[in-house]
């Protein structure tokens, strides 16, 4: 699987750790910053990886930030995006299973690099599922998407 990563310098720090995880799992990664602890928007960089996703060059997308918190909601304003912010592993993969999150938020003030490490296998296990009733609900979400 493609997998786009950005951060801001909050969450930098947890970046390499998760990038050199998700590389283990024998996925490809693509890395668009922030690239030192310096201060960076958020905005900024969930803008580099929803728009990474968008135009098809990723399959899913990680953000890590202090939180996740504001992270999630830069992503969430971006058309076709939906975001979580994820800090339990029942919640990084039913995400996918029932929403069809494509940008998991991490807060790395929240969850050290153990816990970030098995997040990210959750998510990136994930599978969106078959059953019509998430189907249909997620349907509603794009459908949402036109009233922007």
């Amino acid at each position: 699987m493609r997998i786009v990563i950005g951060s801001d310098h909050a969450g930098f720090p947890l970046k390499a750790t998760i990038i050199d995880h998700i590389k283990s799992l024998g996925h490809e990664v693509t890395d668009v910053g922030s690239y030192d602890p310096d201060p960076v928007d958020f905005p900024d960089v969930a803008k580099n990886v929803t728009s990474t996703i968008i135009a098809g060059n990723a399959d899913r997308g990680l953000l890590v930030c202090g939180t996740g918190v504001g992270a999630s909601i830069a992503a969430n304003k971006v058309k076709g995006i939906r975001a979580a912010v994820c800090h339990d592993v029942h919640s990084a993969h039913q995400s996918v299973e029932h929403d069809d999150v494509n940008v998991m938020c991490i807060g790395a003030q929240i969850v050290g690099a153990w816990l970030a490490n098995d997040l990210v296998e959750a998510y990136l296990a994930a599978e969106f599922s078959t059953d019509e009733d998430f189907r249909r609900r997620v349907r509603k979400l794009a459908e949402m998407d036109g009233d922007r």
